[in-house]
């Protein structure tokens, strides 16, 4: 029963905060809406048992997230100390997020330390291994070439976007290794002796 409880809270909560996520007018909510989602879906996959996929979500998506937030606030034109005004007016709300929040975690935590939610026509593993060992099995088993073939085709990605960007431009000195390695401690240091009243020639 607390299982179903659950299931039904994050649920709603990830919907309803995609939904203000998409109609938010202010950027810089619609990204915390956005990191209120994956809280909520990180909570989903805790409670089918599957804690390595909720800790990337909270690790890799909302830690991806936040530093687009500080991205998002150093370029927009925001007024701070509109902002910090603003910071009383919201903080009732917050407040009730961060409530929201911290119970959704404990009655998550509940409900998994309860048992696993059994979906529809689910079997139950032959072997009792963790969530973690099973994706690693399959990974790096059946599905060892196309884990490979992602990793090329990220690799082309990486390498197709350093060429594009790295193009020749006008009136910038290259850097030459060769000549820098060559000189001569005697060749870095001149000691001039400019007479009083005159400044140095360059």
């Amino acid at each position: 029963m607390i299982q179903a409880i659950a299931f039904y809270l994050f649920a709603t909560m990830v919907i309803a905060s995609g939904a203000l996520t998409i109609f938010a007018r202010n950027p810089v909510h619609s990204v915390l809406w956005l990191i209120l989602a994956f809280f909520n879906a990180a909570g989903l996959m805790v409670l089918v048992g599957a804690e390595f996929i909720a800790m990337l979500l909270v690790i890799v998506y909302v830690g991806a997230v936040a530093v687009l937030f500080l991205f998002v606030v150093m370029m927009l034109d925001i007024d701070f100390a509109e902002l910090r005004e603003g910071f009383v007016r919201y903080l009732p709300f917050g407040a009730l997020l961060a409530i929201v929040l911290a119970a959704e975690m404990i009655f998550a935590v509940g409900a998994w330390s309860a048992d696993s939610v059994q979906l529809a026509g689910s079997q139950a593993p032959v072997e009792a291994t963790s969530n973690i060992e099973a994706i690693g099995q399959l990974l790096y088993t059946r599905y060892i070439f196309l884990f490979e073939m992602a990793g090329i085709i990220l690799l082309v990605a990486m390498i197709g976007a350093i060429v594009l960007t790295n193009r020749k431009r006008g009136g910038v000195k290259p850097q030459d290794v060769g000549a820098q390695n060559r000189r001569r401690p005697q060749d870095a240091t001149r000691m001039t002796r400019p007479p009083v009243g005159q400044g140095v020639e360059l």
